[in-house]
């Protein structure tokens, strides 16, 4: 299975929520054809070198090839009233 990148895990230690989001957010700005875009992304992200945001990069892109390819189970959600069956539900949902 992928390694989490979502979890916050790389090779670059733990990751904040913060620098999570400024991660997006920089991903956003910098695609894939900025030149120097990992040194910008980076920059933006603060604290993390351009090589552990491509490796940031990279994982998020695995997860996303795992989730997918229905490689990831869904979670078993517990019902509760009102709730109906949250698990099923999801299943129904697709990513694209």
């Amino acid at each position: 299975m992928a390694s989490s990148s979502m979890s916050s895990r790389s090779s670059g230690g733990l990751w904040t929520a913060e620098q999570n989001k400024a991660f997006e957010r920089a991903l956003a700005v910098f695609d894939q054809d900025t030149p120097d875009r990992w040194h910008n992304v980076a920059r933006a992200v603060g604290g993390k070198t351009p090589e552990e945001v491509k490796r940031h990069y990279d994982l998020l892109v695995e997860d996303i090839k795992y989730i997918e390819s229905g490689q990831v189970p869904f979670p078993k959600y517990r019902t509760s009233s009102g709730n109906g069956n949250m698990g099923e539900r999801m299943k129904n949902l697709r990513l694209h």
